[in-house]
């Protein structure tokens, strides 16, 4: 969520319930220089659409979400991976 608000991600705090277009907008507005004064980091890594749209796969399928994104971060450099592939090693990765 941290990095959705510095990144102005409003598309990935819209998927949070209740909250919608206008809200997120705001939440980044009033937000995204607060963070800063206490010393929160931002995640060094944004996703790609890809891995979003493998994450959401995995959560589709029960595997809660921090969970899912773990499983990505330990794949490592994902960024010329297609959907497949990288829903196959999110997989394999889960397996382990």
């Amino acid at each position: 969520m941290v990095a959705a608000i510095k990144g102005n991600n409003v598309a990935a705090l819209t998927r949070i319930p209740g909250i919608g277009k206008k809200t997120a907008e705001r939440m980044v507005l009033e937000l995204r220089d607060k963070l800063d004064a206490f010393g929160i980091p931002a995640a060094t890594a944004v996703a790609s659409p890809v891995e979003e749209d493998v994450v959401s796969a995995l959560v589709n399928l029960g595997y809660q979400r921090p969970i899912a994104e773990r499983a990505l971060a330990r794949l490592g450099s994902t960024a010329d991976e297609s959907f497949d592939g990288l829903f196959r090693k999110a997989m394999a990765a889960l397996a382990k």
